[in-house]
This record gives structure tokens, sequence and C-alpha cells, in this order.
């Protein structure tokens, strides 16, 4: 039991546990458990033997699919700062597994692409504020910190650039290029500073991604954003340093359209998606980002 469930990456206990329930539902014991170890009953290698040739019959399954091509149209939106670190290996990985679909990815804002996948011009998003779904599966993704962005100079005089991590309170008179209000990364940054009550001091307003990074290029002022942002930093004088409030983080979700309204190729395309996100935070590509506890 212990190798099992090394190999499954499981500890040993919530194997037995799965097992036991496993036994419960069938009315029969498995396994016949003493002290040199764990047997299987009868019962159990005749299950064992059914549930080897049901695996056969899913991976013949799957095998069956790839051979067949699966093409289709998928529409994917995904807000800047997330498309600046999954887009491009998202299409990569598609163009990799299934060349046949013919992609379209939407760049907006979390709001506006919320909108388009109720009207249906879209079947699957990255999100931040599922408030207005109407009939959506979503599926946590990722937790993302947030960082402070700043020119090295800016941070310098603020004393900010010698800090591997910060706290929002030492921003109080850091002045801040943000997006505006309606914004959800700024309901987010709003939220973080009144909850510490501190006023931030924000001297501009950018609902671009591109022009809030020019911006802050050119020093009037640092910024808030996710990880992912950081990805579009193109100027070595630019710095960025994650903030340690645990109010500071915003939850990527992966909202689709229901499952009974997505074609086969979505459905494939949500399933890349997540994998391709699981694997940028396994490999350390997806700064400060982390796999979402649920």
């Amino acid at each position: 039991m212990g190798r099992a469930a090394k190999e499954l990456g499981l500890v040993t206990s919530a194997l037995s546990q799965q097992m036991s329930r496993l036994e419960g539902e069938l009315s029969t014991r498995l396994l016949q458990r003493s002290a040199a170890g764990v047997r299987a009953t009868d019962a159990g290698m005749a299950f064992y033997k059914q549930a080897q040739l049901a695996i056969r019959h899913a991976d013949d399954a799957v095998h069956a699919a790839q051979l067949a091509r699966l093409s289709g149209h998928v529409a994917i939106g995904m807000a800047p700062s997330t498309s600046a670190v999954l887009a491009m290996p998202f299409v990569r990985a598609m163009r990799e597994r299934y060349p046949d679909i013919r992609l379209r990815v939407v760049e907006s804002l979390s709001g506006g692409l919320a909108g388009m996948l109720n009207a249906r011009q879209l079947d699957l998003a990255v999100l931040f504020n599922t408030g207005a779904a109407l009939r959506w599966t979503v599926l946590p993704l990722i937790d993302e910190s947030l960082f402070l962005i700043a020119r090295m100079d800016l941070a310098e005089v603020k004393g900010l650039r010698k800090s591997r991590q910060l706290r929002l309170s030492a921003l109080g008179n850091v002045p801040l290029v943000l997006p505006s209000k309606p914004h959800g990364l700024r309901a987010i940054i709003d939220a973080a500073f009144v909850r510490i009550r501190v006023e931030p001091r924000v001297v501009l307003e950018i609902d671009g991604l591109a022009v809030l990074m020019d911006a802050v290029c050119a020093r009037l002022g640092a910024t808030i954003q996710p990880g992912a942002a950081v990805a579009r930093l193109s100027s070595d004088a630019v710095i960025s340093t994650q903030i340690a409030d645990r109010e500071a983080r915003r939850v990527n979700m992966l909202a689709s359209l229901s499952d009974d309204e997505l074609s086969p190729a979505a459905l494939a395309a949500r399933v890349v998606l997540r994998d391709v996100a699981k694997g940028l935070v396994a490999e350390g590509r997806w700064p400060g980002a982390t796999l979402h506890e649920a």
C-alpha cells in the first residue's frame, strides 16, 4: 500500500480510505489485510482484471480520437496580463496536439470577456470575477500574488529596491499608476488597502496594460500587477517586488459555456489550457503563481 500510494502521489492513509470507500460501494472485500501485508481477495482479482480491461478500452478511445484528427473552431479570451504568460504556450500546445483545430484568441479586460462569453462569442475565458455568469462551468485555476513594479531609480528613492517582498503598508506615499475603478484588479487592490487602513496615492489611471507599463518606464509612478504582467517587462531599469499581504492575490478561473454547449474541440481546448497553466506553474514560468488549493 505504501509503494502504491507513492506511485499515485498520495499518502498511504488517503489511499486506504479510498479503497475502503470502494469496498463499501461494492459491498465486498477487495483486499485482505494482515500483519504480513495486503493481498487481493478473489473478488479483488476479478475487479482488477475488469478494471484493466476498462483502462485499455479508455486508452483505445483516446487513440481513436487522436487518429480522427479532432477539428473545429475554438474562441478563447484572456486578460492582457494573463495572455502575457499563458497565450503562446497554450497556442503551441494546441498546434502540437490538435493541429486541425482553428483557434481564435481574444485579449480584453475580464469584464469584457465575461460579456462575450454570455453572448456566446467565446467558448472559454480566463476570468477573475464570475459574478456575471449565466450558464457557465467554472474551474478555479491559478492563484496569483501581486507585485509592485517600478523603475529602479524610483524604488531606490522610496527605499524599496532591496526588499524581496514588501507589505502594502510600505506603499502609502509611493505614486501609483493603476487601472480605473471598474477594473477587477483595481477592486482587489483597493480592498487590500482598505483592509490595512492605508490610502493609496494614485497619480494616474490607465486601463491598457501596454500603456500602463510605458508610464511606469517613463517614471510617472509604480504599479501593482499580477505576476503574469512581469512577463511584459522589456526594460532592465524596471524591477518587480512581490507583495506579501495575503489579500493582495488574484484567482484565475477558467470559465466556459456549460459542458452540453461545448463542442468536442472546445472540450479538448479546455483540458489543454488547464494542463498548460499547471505546467507553467510547476516549471516556475508563471511568476508568483500557485495552483488553486481547491
